[in-house]
């Protein structure tokens, strides 16, 4: 029979073990996967098709919040883009003619209904690419395959 001071080790001892096999198995699962911090992870494009060149702008507050084509919450911080006539869903490598920097946009929505553009993307791909600012510029668009 142990004795109070010995149960308590005993006890405490025991408690440590768990707490340390708790750690074990947190730090052996890793870091937080993406589904599970709601993250997205992003889409590389390892072939694409060429579909041309043309004028790209932006949207964001304006339209924050609100619906989109297929029926999802436009987040302006999303990498999505609007375009006429492609299919919902298309991913598109969308390119600054100047710069070279590019990004990958899912399109979500219908536009851009200005003349002479061929592609409305989200606030921050534009940021992305370098085309906030200015607002509008010159981009190569290519579907990824």
């Amino acid at each position: 029979m142990l004795s109070n001071g010995g149960q308590a080790l005993l006890k405490n001892g025991l408690r440590g073990v768990f707490m340390l096999a708790a750690l074990g198995v947190t730090l052996a699962s890793g870091p937080a996967t993406a589904a599970q911090s709601g993250a997205k992870k992003a889409k590389i494009c390892n072939e694409t098709q060429m579909l041309g060149e043309g004028r790209a702008s932006w949207y964001g507050p304006g339209f924050h919040g609100r619906k989109t084509a297929n029926g999802e919450v436009f987040n302006m911080n999303a990498m999505t883009a609007a375009h006429k006539t492609l299919p919902l869903g298309t991913y598109l490598s969308v390119e600054n003619a100047e710069t070279g920097e590019s990004q990958v946009v899912r399109i979500n929505d219908r536009g851009p209904y200005i003349k002479g553009r061929v592609i409305d993307l989200s606030k921050q791909a534009a940021i992305n690419i370098g085309l906030e600012e200015q607002g509008v510029g010159k981009v190569i668009i290519r579907r990824c395959l």
